[in-house]
């Protein structure tokens, strides 16, 4: 599996839990685009409309060589789910207050384009505080066994 993108800020936003993974309808350019490398998660999430969900506000670049067939950026991309699965995450949400957020974009052993979405609940101010002291102790630790 060839990841080529994840999310490193929901990972400091969110708890994350109840991980799926998802396929991606994309547009020919878009495919190009993203085995460059140009895509960003950052601020995109994912939601659930008439019994499908889509990944909104996700930025796949536009491919350096399209002409006019290149894609809209920022446009909202469908996700590929089985029906029992999009149930599921859609009532976990409505009755628990989560959100879906995309942690990574990969294409797997098939060179098929897909997402991981986690199931999430927004970190209050003292959980990142926390986090961000862990990550300083570990840092500390890793530089003295270094030297």
């Amino acid at each position: 599996m060839k990841t080529v993108v994840t999310n490193k800020k929901a990972r400091f936003l969110y708890h994350l839990s109840d991980f799926y993974e998802a396929g991606l309808e994309l547009l020919g350019t878009e495919v190009k685009s993203l085995r460059l490398g140009g895509a960003s998660l950052i601020d995109a999430f994912c939601k659930i409309e008439n019994g499908e969900i889509f990944m909104i506000d996700c930025n796949i670049s536009q491919y350096s060589h399209g002409n006019v067939w290149n894609h809209d950026s920022r446009r909202k991309r469908r996700l590929l789910m089985h029906k029992k699965e999009i149930l599921r995450l859609d009532q976990k949400v409505k009755e628990k207050g989560l959100t879906i957020v995309p942690t990574r974009i990969f294409f797997n052993d098939k060179g098929k384009a897909k997402v991981e979405i986690a199931l999430a609940r927004g970190k209050r101010l003292f959980d990142k505080r926390e986090d961000i002291a862990k990550r300083d102790v570990e840092r500390r630790m890793r530089q003295q066994t270094d030297t």
